[in-house]
Parts: C-alpha cells; structure tokens; sequence
C-alpha cells in the first residue's frame, strides 16, 4: 500500500477524521449494493472503498456548521 497517496488523500479530504468518515459513508453504500466505481478483485467493501479513495473517485463533501441552538431562558431571565 502505497501511504503517501493515503498522506494526500488525508489533505485532500481535510484529515484522518474526515477521510475516514467518507470511507464509512462509501462502504455502507457498497453494502447495500452500490456499484464499485473501480475494477477490481477485492471483495471486502472496506477494500474496494479504499481503492476508490486513491483512484480518486470519492470527492470530498463540503463541510457545513450545523446550526448551534440557542439556550432557553427560564422564567426569571437565566438560562435554562
């Protein structure tokens, strides 16, 4: 295995975390019968979503803030 493409790919997907998560996402899609988007003679999903993740063919998802709630007040104006 070659790790500086997995160094590159951690960049490109803005970390270990990041990248590790696509992999999760792309690997239960395979489970529940996506296609491959390689050729190859892997079987384990795991495998086959890490062959896509160096050729390339995951893209990353844009990284968006969910929306921090804001505290409820109580009755007598502190926070809840």
């Amino acid at each position: 295995m070659d790790f500086r493409k997995i160094q590159e790919a951690q960049e490109r997907f803005g970390g270990p975390f990041a990248m590790t998560s696509i992999l999760q996402k792309r690997v239960r899609e395979l489970v529940q019968g996506a296609r491959p988007l390689v050729e190859s003679d892997k079987t384990r999903p795991i495998d086959i979503a890490l062959e896509e993740l160096l050729a390339n063919r995951l893209t990353p998802e844009p990284h968006t803030e969910a929306p921090v709630p804001q505290a409820r007040k109580d009755i007598f104006g502190g926070e809840a």
